[in-house]
């Protein structure tokens, strides 16, 4: 059996949800550090995009294709920050939350196709 590279992105995808919710959670301790500059990483679908994947054709009926797990802490700029106080601190709290938000959704993401994936496989043995 072929191995199901599906697992390996949610992996991945976990992994740079952990490295953004790290960032975040960096910044929220920061945010009465004078002069903090609040941090971010990039986008999953960019770091994805750098890495040139290709498809896999197995068969000549598949449709033919086009090839660091987490991405890199990038300061935010004044434009992207919600506002940035008198002491040159750009961490906001609200902006934090609704980032951490977006994490837990990235998380319950990799839970479900993670958990589809398995419930398929299993039933695929049992059936076999």
């Amino acid at each position: 059996m072929n191995p199901v590279y599906l697992f390996d992105l949610a992996a991945r995808h976990t992994r740079w949800a952990e490295a953004r919710q790290a960032t975040i959670t960096g910044n929220i301790a920061n945010v009465n550090t004078p002069g903090y500059e609040a941090l971010d990483i990039e986008a999953f679908a960019d770091v994805m995009d750098e890495t040139r994947l290709t498809m896999a054709r197995t068969s000549s009926m598949h449709l033919g294709g086009a090839d660091n797990d987490a991405g890199n802490a990038l300061k935010v700029g004044p434009d992207e920050s919600f506002d940035v106080t008198h002491s040159g601190n750009s961490v906001s709290i609200e902006q934090e939350l609704v980032k951490s938000d977006d994490i837990s959704r990235a998380f319950s993401l990799d839970v479900s196709v993670t958990r589809a994936f398995h419930r398929m496989l299993l039933t695929s043995v049992r059936t076999a």
